[in-house]
């Protein structure tokens, strides 16, 4: 039997696309011929996972995976809702963002992690998914959160599980209140984080560059009016006020009562509690969030087929 050396089944990814495992069983099979291996990857159906790249996928899940003090979201993407309800394409999500808790939020040591009980790396098995379910698939983004002193909590939306839905959110509460009235208050801001989605904690967290580009435009508006610049300085100043309860979660009203500020929500939390509470950090993931989707004219297609 000819020797499988590590530089062949190397080319025959490179040739395929397929994992390092599916490429040495297949130069196996095959006593090391090359193109009888493509061949053979190809009978297997596994060669196309290749072909399938190129197309876009902006459904699938959010993954969530929680083990004490430390939370993981990942986003895995699929080209149809149909694949999000597919058992092993569940499994895969579940699995990975278990994985996801050990890589400190960086995707690249994710998929370079061992994939378990296959012999596969995940991004490896990834493509093992690919060719075996029919779809692009990919794994876009990670979090990781982790609280430190105080309680973990999570929320799901649009779930199919309590791990696995369209919208995942983590919270950190720092405190030292009782770990079950964290988790309770935890959930409920949460809950609210997915409803809003704000982009940081407070005003500190907000991108300097962001805030003055919004400051720069509401100014620009404010002086459009005429007004004198004392008048001006005060639309502003009530503009961004305004910008800051959008986009900051403490100056957020919370959804739930539709009334107090996130920030005094914490303050009566921490002060029943006997310990001062606060968000020391937050995750947030809403599936194909930012991905262009393909607008399929199914109209016109029809039309040019009977053109044609």
């Amino acid at each position: 039997m000819a020797e499988i050396t590590a530089a062949l089944v190397k080319d025959l990814r490179e040739k395929t696309g397929v994992g390092m495992m599916d490429c040495k069983k297949a130069l196996t099979e095959t006593n090391g011929d090359l193109e009888a291996a493509v061949d053979w990857l190809r009978t297997k159906g596994l060669s196309a996972a290749e072909k399938k790249a190129g197309r876009v996928a902006s459904e699938g899940l959010i993954g969530i995976s929680i083990d004490g003090a430390i939370g993981a979201l990942v986003e895995v993407n699929a080209e149809t809702d149909f694949v999000a309800r597919n058992d092993d394409f569940q499994a895969f999500v579940q699995t990975v963002a278990g994985l996801a808790r050990a890589s400190g939020g960086d995707l690249d040591t994710l998929k370079a992690a061992d994939y378990p009980e296959t012999g596969r790396t995940v991004e490896e098995q990834l493509t093992h998914m690919i060719a075996t379910i029919g779809e692009n698939m990919s794994i876009r983004r990670v979090q990781v959160i982790e609280a430190k002193k105080g309680a973990l909590a999570s929320y799901m939306h649009n779930a199919l599980t309590p791990e696995l839905g369209k919208i995942g959110v983590l919270v950190a509460l720092e405190s030292e209140a009782d770990a079950a009235a964290l988790e309770a208050l935890g959930k409920q801001v949460a809950m609210h984080i997915a409803a809003t989605k704000p982009q940081a904690i407070s005003r500190e967290g907000l991108d300097a560059e962001t805030v003055k580009r919004e400051r720069d435009i509401l100014a620009e508006q404010a002086r459009e009016t005429g007004k004198p610049e004392d008048i001006i300085e005060k639309m502003l100043e009530g503009r961004m006020r305004k910008f800051y309860e959008e986009v900051c979660l403490v100056d957020q009203t919370f959804v739930i009562d539709g009334e107090t500020k996130i920030e005094k929500v914490l303050d009566a939390a921490g002060q029943e509690a006997g310990s001062p509470i606060s968000v020391s950090s937050f995750g947030l993931l809403v599936l194909g969030d930012g991905i262009e989707k393909k607008q399929e004219d199914f109209a016109a297609e029809v039309a040019a087929a009977i053109g044609d």
